[in-house]
């Protein structure tokens, strides 16, 4: 869409104030509207809104500012001269959500299919250096086709000083990614740099190579929602955090997710009003007591949450919920990796990152991918100031050549790295099992837990009572007219003598046994006094992660 003014009284107007101003409006005009309607006709009728449209619905109204709307390309090669609509393609600029400033890019698939060229990507370097230099979080929506093959290694030099700016914010400013249409090739590698990449169920896409080049290439036939669509990169390949409904859920839940996100790694996160107790009367008649600490109707529920049988599973939620304010808690990458979760909640109105094994997924095992999920958020939370709270129910690492085979001692690792090297508050709790190495792992008092609390139920051994007594009496057994009384009888000895967090609370590994009820007040009154928290790292450039 051309925007040259033509005819005598265009010409002649330009000469007057007048006649500048509307030109300046008509360039806005053209700006607004630089994709034809069929384009956003095609677009809502795939049930898509336009780049504008996610604009204003995620930010505040009114509050967003634009940067770069007249914007143009200046290629010339292949017929492009002819076309050189305003803003080239993508929106940029920045708003606020919930009152907060934000930057925000919008790929406009209605202009080139989106097409990254060397004046779009330059928008985007423009908004991210400016959301870097102010401290606040960048959104950017993507809905393109890649790279503007009319404009060949320009574009391409843009994708990378776009990703170069990804690694500079990584760990300063939140860095969120929303997929809602294609992004494939080169493009899929700056989502995969921030923080969050959120996709819509259905009508987002990310891949390396499409199907067809795949079909080609190897002969497999795979469909773009088989391949790379929001159910599969949520759940097998954990590239997409989340995977929305539709387009009003995406842009929701990252209002919702900001809530808990400071603008920067300099600043604290937002604090809410800490919820109300209930009646005063639940401080144990305690006069000027504080009714937040003290244990409700609703805390007892816990004491009845953890199985008879330590082979019953149950759902770890259950516990999370109870000691997050109103049972709220927003949970991430919840379709990948189920055996643990992680996700957001508040304490006292404070945000905080919860980290839990979940006993209803292959016992609660750690595996390669629960392994990299977790270390994965608890680096995010360490980065943005944000305490880490980790519930832990775990028999181990999960055996088999598979997860050796795949890595599981370098990947595990990284979930040890992640706890050792985070200096937010760090509190920790164990409900069940604590087995092995995978009781260092999950927040210990050895890789640095500020406090640590274990129930009554808490089992911290080397390893389960039926493997250890089949290890330590192996030859008793073998020989014993009746194995099945003898075992029975070792391993009740053996879950009396070890298998309990007593023998840890004597040594200092868990700070305090508690009743699963206390488990709210507990954790509210470690996380008040951790707040001034102060630890630093020993100098360096930065750590060798195993990756």
């Amino acid at each position: 869409m051309s925007s040259d003014v033509t005819g005598a009284d265009s010409a002649a107007d330009l000469h007057t104030t007048a006649g500048k101003l509307a030109d300046l409006q008509r360039r806005r005009d053209e700006a607004i509207h630089a994709g034809s309607e069929r384009a956003v006709e095609r677009q809502h009728a795939k049930g898509k809104m336009t780049a504008r449209e996610r604009v204003d619905r995620l930010l505040d109204p009114g509050s967003f500012t634009e940067f770069g709307a007249l914007a143009r390309h200046r290629a010339h090669d292949f017929g492009v001269a002819a076309n050189r609509p305003y803003g080239d393609g993508v929106v940029t600029g920045h708003g606020t959500i919930d009152g907060r400033p934000v930057c925000v890019y919008s790929q406009d698939f209605t202009v080139f299919g989106g097409s990254l060229g060397e004046v779009y990507g330059e928008k985007i370097v423009k908004v991210m250096d400016f959301a870097l230099r102010v401290g606040c979080p960048v959104i950017g929506i993507n809905d393109g086709g890649g790279a503007r093959i009319q404009e060949g290694v320009v574009a391409l030099g843009l994708f990378a000083d776009i990703f170069r700016r990804n690694v500079l914010a990584s760990g300063v400013i939140p860095q969120i990614s929303l997929i809602m249409g294609p992004c494939a090739g080169g493009a899929v590698y700056s989502p995969a740099i921030t923080d969050f990449t959120l996709m819509v169920d259905q009508t987002s896409h990310m891949f390396i190579t499409g199907p067809d080049v795949i079909k080609t290439v190897t002969g497999e036939e795979v469909s773009f929602e088989e391949l790379g669509g929001a159910h599969a990169h949520h759940t097998r390949s954990g590239v997409a955090h989340y995977q929305a409904r539709d387009e009003e859920d995406c842009l929701e839940f990252t209002r919702e997710l900001l809530s808990y996100l400071p603008s920067n790694n300099l600043a604290d996160p937002p604090q809410a009003a800490p919820p109300q107790p209930a009646s005063p009367q639940a401080a144990n008649g305690q006069e000027g007591a504080d009714t937040a600490l003290a244990v409700t109707g609703a805390d007892a529920e816990l004491d009845s949450l953890i199985p008879d049988s330590a082979n019953q599973p149950y759902d770890m939620h259950e516990a999370i919920t109870h000691v997050l304010d109103d049972g709220e808690f927003l949970e991430i990458h919840a379709g990948f990796a189920p055996n643990i979760v992680v996700g957001f909640g508040r304490v006292d109105g404070s945000s905080v990152g919860v980290v839990a094994n979940q006993p209803l997924h292959l016992a609660g095992c750690l595996d390669i991918d629960a392994s990299e999920k977790a270390a994965r958020f608890v680096r995010t939370c360490d980065a943005f100031n944000i305490p880490v709270l980790t519930f832990v129910d775990v028999p181990g690492f999960l055996p088999g050549t598979g997860q050796e085979w795949g890595g599981i001692i370098r990947r595990g690792a990284k979930l040890i790295y992640a706890y050792a090297e985070a200096t937010v508050p760090k509190v920790t709790i164990i409900t069940r099992k604590a087995y092995g190495g995978a009781y260092d792992v999950m927040g210990s008092k050895h890789l640095g837990g500020d406090v640590n609390l274990a129930w009554p139920t808490a089992q911290i051994a080397v390893m389960g009572a039926q493997g250890a007594v089949n290890i330590l009496y192996r030859r008793e057994l073998a020989e014993a007219a009746d194995p099945d009384a003898l075992r029975a009888q070792r391993v009740t000895e053996y879950e009396d003598a070890l298998a309990n967090p007593y023998v840890a609370a004597e040594r200092g590994y868990v700070d305090a046994v508690i009743r699963p009820a206390e488990t709210r007040p507990q954790v509210l009154r470690a996380l008040r006094t951790l707040r001034t928290k102060r630890e630093s790292l020993p100098p360096k450039k930065h750590g060798n992660i195993p990756l």
